[in-house]
């Protein structure tokens, strides 16, 4: 059952973190658009500046479950350095615990605010509802999710190796 979910949770952080850099590529490649079309073409194009905003606030979302999964989110490195095995699971029990309470918080409110937003519409974007937008928490909470949960069953400590 743990190999299932590991190798689930494994595909479920790959697919996010392409998405994520898929979006940090889309905006780098509307932030270059936008700037030609203003500096050079003189005729700015106003929807490129609401569609950067829209995926990095995609591509910080579907990053983070990446985070959590190398356990580079919530840290307790001093104590988890000095602490004997025993207590460092205890503390890793804890560092979930919050980090999952958090995430459910994030993906409640978060889908609360997409239902609300189906009714704006992005400036410059109007054929487009906030509802996209917003859907990124929710979205980025479960995926987040399955990396805690991941990172609890076989905790990665990529922080702690290459800290100084």
């Amino acid at each position: 059952m743990k190999d299932k979910f590991l190798r689930l949770e494994h595909w479920t952080s790959r697919i996010a973190l392409v998405a994520a850099c898929i979006m940090l590529m889309l905006a780098a490649g509307l932030g270059m658009m936008q700037i030609i079309t203003r500096f050079v073409l003189e005729t700015p194009a106003e929807w490129t500046e609401v569609l950067i905003r829209f995926s990095l606030i995609w591509m910080v979302f579907l990053g983070i479950p990446m985070a959590f999964r190398q356990g580079a989110m919530v840290s307790v490195d001093v104590l988890y350095r000095w602490s004997p095995p025993r207590i460092r699971r205890v503390l890793d029990w804890i560092v979930c615990l919050a980090a999952l309470t958090l995430i459910t918080i994030i993906i409640w409110w978060g889908w609360d605010y997409a239902q609300r937003g189906k009714v704006q519409t992005m400036a410059g974007l109007e054929s487009l509802s906030m509802f996209w937008a917003y859907l990124a928490m929710p979205v980025g909470g479960v995926f987040s999710i399955i990396g805690i949960i991941g990172n609890l069953l076989d905790p990665q400590r990529l922080e702690l190796e290459t800290a100084q």
